[in-house]
């Protein structure tokens, strides 16, 4: 087999492939910062004799698999599989991976930062020492008081593999973890701790609500200017999913007039952030440029698991994270 990958990559696991065989050419997009065309991709693929791609940011389009008919498995370094036309994958006999649950530890450990730092002032109290206003000795302890995790009421929406190792982190702090998620069962949810309840009365119960599911289909905010009005004064709202989620501009005027204690974010309408975003100016706002994932250990994570599916298919046998499975009854003759 001979395999480009487009994705961060371990050496361990760039190694382990190596030492099975697969001829593997490494190109990380975040080093050259340069996406592939779809359709020139595929052109490479075919030229450069690979039959296995590996991609993180860059698409796999239907352009590209027409263009390289000697391509056999596509992998893809996230849990979520858009950038990849499955269908288009599995029309032309591929076989695409994923890595579900790469990132879930790192986005769980951010969501628990950013509540901790809102809560307790982090950023704010920081530039107030950085900016040498501290002059009083015992003035911060009132001025930047701020309140604990232990005890408060936390509302997860989204009970995927971040949201549920979310609520294990807030379930030691001492929180009581109430959770959302329509495609959960009550009783799922509460074999990890966590109370299933209605969307609103999690938003009217909770000191704390944390977003981690998917952006909308229809494009409208599951938390409309009408469901933030109903969360619990004084909440703090934490969003590392999706900025689709939430509607802007109620969240603007509920942060402004202090309806909401604060937030912290990772996501936003447009990455950078327009220099415009009211958002900017909010001293009540803690964000980070949408580095959720952004860890060491997720890299090692998605390739290992990207790695192991490589040899299994090498090898006949099925890829643990196989995301169209009518390509392996093709390939294997059976289920």
């Amino acid at each position: 087999m001979r395999a480009l990958i487009l994705a961060p990559f371990s050496r361990e696991s760039l190694d382990r492939l190596a030492a099975s065989g697969i001829d593997v050419v490494h190109e990380s997009w975040l080093e050259s910062g340069e996406l592939q065309d779809p359709e020139q991709l595929g052109a490479r693929i075919a030229s450069e004799k690979f039959d296995t791609v590996v991609v993180e940011a860059d698409f796999l389009f239907e352009e590209t698999f027409a263009a390289a008919p000697g391509l056999r498995l596509a992998g893809i370094c996230r849990s979520a599989t858009n950038q990849v036309d499955v269908d288009a994958a599995t029309a032309h006999g591929i076989a695409v991976i994923n890595t579900p649950g790469r990132n879930a530890e790192a986005v769980a450990e951010l969501t628990v930062a950013l509540m901790l730092a809102t809560a307790r002032r982090i950023p704010e109290t920081d530039r107030y020492i950085r900016e040498r206003n501290w002059e009083s000795p015992t003035a911060p302890y009132s001025s930047m008081r701020g309140v604990e995790l232990n005890g408060k009421v936390a509302g997860i929406v989204g009970l995927g593999a971040i949201g549920l190792r979310v609520a294990s982190l807030l379930n030691a702090f001492g929180m009581n973890v109430l959770g959302y998620d329509p495609f959960v069962s009550p009783s799922d949810a509460n074999r990890e701790h966590v109370t299933w309840t209605e969307l609103d009365f999690m938003l009217e119960s909770a000191d704390f609500v944390t977003l981690h599911a998917p952006s909308p289909d229809d494009g409208s905010p599951l938390l409309t200017g009408d469901r933030i009005a109903k969360m619990k004064r004084g909440a703090i709202l934490v969003n590392t999913a999706s900025a689709e989620l939430v509607d802007q501009d109620a969240l603007v005027s509920a942060l402004s007039s202090g309806r909401l204690r604060a937030a912290g974010l990772d996501i936003f309408p447009s990455h950078p952030v327009e220099p415009t975003n009211p958002l900017l100016d909010l001293p009540n706002v803690v964000l980070t440029p949408h580095i959720g994932g952004a860890t060491d250990e997720t890299i090692a994570r998605h390739s290992a698991a990207i790695t192991e599916d490589i040899l299994r298919f090498a090898q006949g046998e099925r890829p643990l994270n196989l995301v169209n499975e009518p390509v392996w009854e093709q390939i294997n003759g059976s289920p």
